[in-house]
């Protein structure tokens, strides 16, 4: 069981080494997509990622084109704020790509547009926020497909 976590355009070192983390922990792959707030030589990234960095499986790409030309077969969702469905009804499957967007705006428009019924929302019980920090978002639905995939055993 393993999981392909996307970054659109990461902005926060911080966010993306404790993703990195959570990567390796659940065994999934990272994959970096430019460009990034931030130096992948930051101390942040390095710190939140502890010494775990040096053992993940991460791959950057140019540019988010330069993502899909990549991965032209890849079972993606999108995980979104305007996402139209609960990422309870991912129908999870391993190998899937998880895609997030920046911390600042999320996924582009044109992106969730034309991926409506692959797009997923955590739902939020409260008027006083409108997301959640990016890396609990990763968590919560890494960890959420590896209990789908466990009941399918």
């Amino acid at each position: 069981m393993a999981f392909n976590i996307v970054l659109f355009e990461p902005e926060i070192p911080n966010n993306t080494g404790n993703i990195g983390r959570l990567s390796l922990g659940s065994g999934s792959k990272l994959h970096l997509v430019k460009p990034f707030g931030f130096e992948l030589n930051d101390a942040r990234l390095k710190r939140a990622g502890l010494d775990y960095w040096q053992h993940l499986s991460v791959t950057i790409y140019e540019s988010v084109a330069d993502f899909y030309e990549k991965n032209p077969a890849g079972n993606f969702v999108y995980l979104s704020s305007h996402g139209k469905k609960d990422y309870c009804e991912i129908d999870y499957a391993d190998d899937m790509f998880l895609i997030f967007g920046k911390e600042s705006k999320g996924l582009d428009e044109h992106i969730l547009q034309q991926n409506v019924e692959r797009s997923y929302h955590i739902p939020i019980y409260s008027e006083h926020i409108r997301s959640f920090n990016l890396a609990n978002a990763v968590a919560i639905v890494v960890y959420e497909g590896i209990r789908s995939l466990k009941t399918k055993l």
